[in-house]
């Protein structure tokens, strides 16, 4: 696996062994995370980084949903986004810029509440081949439902990628893989089909994609 040796903190790149919190960080006990899983593909044309504008909006938007203020724009994330992918020499890569309260250690705060903690930004970048595997789309692979519910969305935002959300997740993927399956798929808190522990769902149906609603405790995908 291939790491670009360079990460982006808080306008800046570093280098990425320095790219490192401390262990009281807010973000390590309570989850205080929002965060983005971004492709770029080598193409014919060059290195095509799929709908980054509005995977950083949807950043912003968890970030606002969890009053993280942000000092930076959509702009210059995507800039410094295609700035770090030129430096790191990897022609494709996967992306993830993560948004989190951290701890200032001249003034340390601990507790349930997240405000008197600093808020840092990094974008990071590595190889990373398919989610599922290589042979995942050619084979297909095992699924089941999860006897774990979709987290519900007047208990916690569905609709924001926050780092706490994926503790759910985990429940769903750990149970599928101790059962056998590569996957698992939950439903929501009435029974539909939500989404997958990682990866949005949908179907083709006479021509169309269908997928579940925003209602069904799904990560706008």
């Amino acid at each position: 696996m291939k790491i670009a040796g360079k990460v982006w903190k808080n306008g800046e790149l570093i280098d990425w062994d320095d790219a490192r919190i401390h262990v009281m960080s807010h973000v390590v006990h309570y989850g205080s995370s929002v965060f983005e899983g971004i492709r770029c593909y080598n193409t014919t044309k060059g290195s095509a980084v799929f709908r980054l504008t509005e995977h950083m909006q949807r950043l912003l938007n968890s970030a606002k949903i969890y009053r993280m203020e942000q000092k930076y724009g959509r702009q210059e994330l995507c800039d410094a986004t295609t700035n770090l992918i030129r430096t790191s020499e990897l022609d494709e890569c996967y992306i993830r810029p993560v948004i989190f309260r951290s701890l200032d250690e001249a003034k340390p705060a601990f507790g349930v509440n997240p405000f008197p903690n600093p808020v840092d930004t990094y974008i990071a970048a590595w190889q990373w081949g398919k989610y599922l595997g290589e042979e995942a789309l050619e084979n297909g692979i095992d699924v089941c439902v999860s006897s774990w519910t979709r987290i519900t969305s007047n208990s916690m935002p569905a609709m924001a990628k926050a780092g706490a959300n994926y503790m759910n997740s985990q429940l769903i993927k750990m149970e599928a893989l101790l059962g056998g399956f590569s996957e698992g798929i939950a439903l929501d808190d009435r029974g539909y089909v939500s989404e997958g522990s990682g990866e949005n769902l949908f179907v083709v149906n006479g021509g169309k994609l269908i997928t579940p609603p925003l209602g069904a405790s799904i990560l706008p995908g």
